[in-house]
């Protein structure tokens, strides 16, 4: 397969620029001034409000020589992380030099889309199909950006997501439902050492409720957890207030919410036993989905990968991406994985000829969907 150095230099660079959720905008700046370079057309929207976002999503157009089209969608933020982000390459794998992630999730799909215009740009003739780019912010946190984008706006019928982060190949067919949990419990404050009686423990009602909650792997598509915990004061005072963050997903979306409603449930009796209050809030952070085998979208990601010599294998996740918010939103689109492993941490890699493949892969996609069938109507 071809080395493409061009598409490892912008990889690189695109990763060292600084970009956490809601510190977007240098790095939405830097790509539409590129991608203005390169002749597309290109707006921002004004998701940046809503969105809680540095900046807005991207759209950008090359248009192809007939009157189809086809997106490609990547999100431009990291986690959060602390210093700068320094890029290492040993023996073709992609590395952050300190402590730092590196940022492949998701720039590696960020840098591939970047060299598919520019190839294309390059090329004696336009592509077959129009391209267009969605670039979104704040996916880190609740898929924000993406929920914020308006969909009538794309021109294409058809969406290819690259952000998971498994091997290539890989094409996601279903993931889950996940309901977010809060809890805050208020008790009473009282001196610990004087007069203890007096007080009402709300990190007591919390740790009621958390060992009266089913927590881990529920049956084979459920999960639940509780992540977060914290109260009180001082070691010396009756904690008055103590909130947790849960967490429900299952590939059921019903199911789902009802280990929510029994996560809210266990709150309830912790409290009423240690005699708290406590308010619950559940809110659906993205709808799960389940891709038919018949889907036009399935079937030109497909043959895209095989075009590149990778068998396709569908799998399902237990984690969520742009694609849930989009196909929500009624835009039929499909997560692909696209090689970065051990993403928000400081063991972040990917291997180089990872983005060359996902550069032939969405090559292939691009001339799968020119000779794809006129719709008949959408399956």
């Amino acid at each position: 397969m071809e080395v493409n150095s061009r598409l490892r230099e912008r990889f690189v660079r695109l990763c060292e620029i600084r970009s956490p959720t809601g510190e977007e905008r240098e790095v939405v700046d830097t790509l539409a001034a590129e991608l203005r370079a390169l002749g597309l057309e290109v707006s921002e929207d004004d998701a940046a409000g809503p969105a809680e976002a540095g900046a807005g999503n991207l759209l950008a157009r090359l248009p192809g020589r007939g009157e189809e089209w086809a997106m490609f969608c990547a999100h431009v933020d990291t986690v959060p992380h602390r210093g700068r982000v320094e890029v290492v390459e040993d023996e073709g794998v992609f590395r952050s030099r300190g402590e730092t992630i590196l940022g492949a999730d998701n720039k590696a799909a960020v840098a591939v889309f970047m060299e598919l215009v520019a190839r294309a740009v390059e090329a004696a003739e336009p592509p077959p199909v129009g391209i267009e780019l969605l670039l979104t912010v704040a996916e880190e946190q609740g898929l924000r950006g993406a929920k914020a984008f308006d969909v009538a706006k794309l021109r294409s019928r058809h969406g290819f997501v690259l952000d998971h982060a498994g091997p290539v190949g890989e094409v996601i067919v279903a993931t889950p439902t996940q309901q977010k949990i809060l809890a805050d419990f208020a008790g009473v404050e009282a001196h610990a050492g004087v007069r203890p009686e007096d007080g009402s423990s709300a990190i007591a009602a919390a740790a009621a409720a958390i060992t009266r909650m089913q927590l881990g792997r529920l049956d084979e598509g459920t999960t639940a957890n509780v992540g977060i915990i914290r109260g009180g004061t001082s070691g010396n005072v009756v904690p008055g207030h103590c909130g947790i963050h849960a967490e429900s997903r299952s590939l059921d979306a019903d199911r789902a919410a009802a280990v929510a409603g029994q996560i809210a449930d266990a709150c309830a009796w912790g409290a009423s036993e240690h005699g708290c209050d406590v308010d619950v809030r559940i809110e659906e952070l993205f709808r799960g989905y389940e891709i038919p085998s018949g889907s036009p979208a399935l079937a030109l990601a497909e043959a895209g990968l095989r075009s590149a010599g990778v068998e396709p294998v569908r799998t399902a996740i237990g984690g969520g991406s742009d694609v849930n918010a989009l196909r929500l939103d009624g835009f039929e689109c499909v997560l692909l994985a696209n090689g970065p492993d051990a993403v928000h941490t400081a063991d972040e890699h990917v291997a180089a000829r990872d983005l060359d493949r996902m550069l032939a892969v969405c090559e292939g996609i691009v001339a799968a969907a020119a000779e794809a069938p006129a719709p008949t109507g959408e399956a």
